[in-house]
């Protein structure tokens, strides 16, 4: 039976509408926008003011019991160039922040950096107060000092342990960034025990994504009870600004730094005597370790250190400290760093193959000087030395100048007794083992000498 054919198609098409005014579009768009943020379901996507009968958790009560001990520090320098004439207000200005640590005292954490040759240090507190700081002590290989005001009615922090930090733990930034005043930013610990961050110092830090940035320097770290569980110091950053990395000082460090300080003007540091090499394929085999070898081996052990009373030798390969695995000889040198004098510790070897553990005792470390020019022959006739206790009680760091023979070199006879070199070619200079590594470095270019000479910075070009 045949299908019925189908109907023909007739194309019908709509009449158009007819086009409103432009202006009349945008008014009923901006309307329906109006009707929309009015409407039930955009109150419906507010956050509520309490769930289940509870208000909303906020940061407010934690922060107005802890930013009264949160201060703004300025601290101001001499800078001149070598050889010119003093000029009135030459003057290089720091801006940072710190944490009132002991109300009764008036002591101040901070960093290092921020009151770095200082001539002179201002305190301002969330009251309005201001104050002249003195430094108690500083340590420039942590990045920490003490100051202390005279001041009355102070709010101090509580030092937390550190040591319960964990990864993921909530924490609250504190401080005067770009001294637009004080203000507080949240974040996370990112991560524990960052070290290898620059090129001097001892490290160990927290990493964190709350926000820290110029002027953030010396303010606190805090967990959600407001205790202190970190001073604020460096950030990573590409462009200058903040991208969410973060480093403090953990607050364990800066109690065992701050302790010393307060008791003999600086840290008192020690070592194990051991000069180590990072091993690589081609100094293992030079050394005669087995095949992929990594980590750490003796090179030399110094007479009568701590290292030769516990009978470690040259080649022999370091594993550990403490039980914590050593990778590099930086981070063996932080770790021994880090540890007090009169400190016990426990070194994982391998020799020939065989593991071993040692126990060692941290001793202090021996004064030293040398003749600059062994190191670069253009530094002929100056001797150097590291820093003295009384310049570090004045919160300054570097090589000192302790002799000089003017007719053995033109650089002998512009430098004094009693200058300090801190920076060369632009790095930072903390003491000798940095002075060392940057004129390994510098080979026969022009040598760029950054030296305080009482409370004023000079530079020296020595070609």
């Amino acid at each position: 039976m045949p299908h019925p054919a189908s109907p023909p198609r007739v194309n019908r098409r709509r009449a158009p509408r007819p086009r409103l005014p432009q202006r009349l579009r945008a008014t009923l768009a901006a309307a329906c926008l109006v009707l929309l943020a009015c409407s039930p379901m955009a109150v419906r996507a507010a956050l509520p003011l309490a769930v289940d009968g509870q208000p909303l958790p906020s940061l407010a009560p934690m922060l107005e019991r802890v930013t009264p001990a949160v201060v703004n520090i300025s601290a101001s320098a001499a800078t001149q160039a070598a050889g010119a004439a003093r000029t009135p207000g030459s003057m290089r200005q720091n801006v940072g922040s710190g944490v009132i640590v002991d109300a009764a005292q008036g002591n101040i954490l901070t960093n290092h950096h921020v009151v770095r040759g200082a001539a002179s240090i201002r305190v301002s507190l969330q009251d309005g107060r201001s104050f002249n700081a003195t430094v108690v002590g500083s340590d420039p290989d942590t990045d920490l000092a003490v100051l202390r005001i005279p001041a009355q009615n102070l709010q101090a922090l509580t030092l937390s342990d550190s040591s319960d930090l964990r990864v993921g733990d909530f924490v609250v930034a504190i401080g005067d960034p770009y001294g637009l005043g004080q203000s507080a930013s949240s974040g996370i610990v990112s991560a524990l025990d960052r070290s290898s961050l620059r090129a001097a110092g001892y490290q160990n830090f927290i990493q964190t994504d709350a926000s820290i940035n110029p002027g953030n320097s010396g303010g606190a770290l805090v967990n959600l009870n407001g205790d202190l569980v970190g001073i604020n110091t460096m950030i990573y950053t590409p462009s200058g600004g903040n991208v969410g990395i973060g480093f403090a000082i953990p607050s364990n460090l800066a109690g065992e730094v701050m302790r010393q300080l307060l008791q003999h003007g600086q840290v008192q540091r020690g070592g194990l005597g051991l000069d180590t090499l990072d091993i690589t394929p081609r100094n293992a085999r030079q050394l005669g370790l087995a095949p992929g070898s990594t980590g750490v081996v003796v090179a030399r052990v110094a007479d009568g250190s701590p290292a030769q009373k516990a009978g470690i030798q040259a080649r022999d390969q370091i594993l550990s400290i403490d039980g914590k695995a050593i990778g590099s000889s930086a981070q063996l040198r932080n770790a021994e760093g880090l540890l007090p004098v009169g400190r016990q510790v426990r070194l994982g070897l391998s020799r020939a193959g065989a593991k071993t553990e040692v126990l060692l005792r941290i001793e202090p470390e021996q004064s030293e000087r040398l003749h600059a020019g062994a190191l670069d022959a253009r530094l002929t006739g100056v001797e150097l030395s590291e820093v003295g206790r009384a310049q570090r009680l004045q919160g300054n760091d570097g090589v000192a100048v302790s002799a000089t023979f003017p007719e053995r070199g033109p650089v002998a006879a512009r430098l004094q007794r009693g200058d300090i070199v801190i920076g060369v070619n632009q790095r930072p200079v903390s003491k000798l083992a940095d002075l060392r590594d940057l004129l390994a470095g510098a080979g026969s270019q022009p040598l760029v000498l950054t030296l305080l000479r009482g409370r004023a910075t000079y530079t020296l070009v020595v070609n």
